[in-house]
């Protein structure tokens, strides 16, 4: 398949991080209308759900990509780089992390470091397993 130009990947990574930064509003959204906004604002809980699904997410279409051929880099910016990165968070949540270390929230900011690195790695081999056995 040939490589898309440059202004075609621009605009297929663009497109993709917009989809994919709504996506991630939609989940810190959802989780304000679960849990009520003060509880919300108490834990990033949005960050961690779009961490974790986020890397699950990248699993699946890494496995798919292997087990399927990749469908062109076009479809790998598209999704991969755009709509994933635009998804996952990592620069929230190291912002998240120091947020609680300086509101003196040590436990629950060394947790939510673990909890993130843990279950995001523990998902995209879920993925990948997943998408091996199917």
């Amino acid at each position: 398949m040939p490589q898309p130009s440059f202004l075609a990947a621009s605009l297929l990574v663009a497109f993709g991080g917009g989809f994919g930064a709504w996506l991630r509003f939609l989940v810190g959204r959802a989780w304000v209308a679960a849990i009520g906004p003060v509880r919300a604002s108490d834990f990033p809980y949005g960050t961690l759900t779009v961490n974790v699904l986020g890397s699950l997410f990248m699993g699946l279409l890494v496995g798919w990509f292997a087990r399927h051929g990749s469908h062109g880099e076009g479809t790998r910016l598209l999704l991969a780089v755009g709509v994933l990165g635009g998804f996952t968070t990592f620069s929230s949540y190291s912002l998240d992390i120091v947020s609680l270390a300086e509101r003196g929230q040590l436990g629950l900011a060394a947790f939510y470091t673990g909890i993130s690195v843990i279950a995001g790695v523990m998902s995209l081999f879920l993925g990948l397993s997943i998408m091996r056995h199917v």
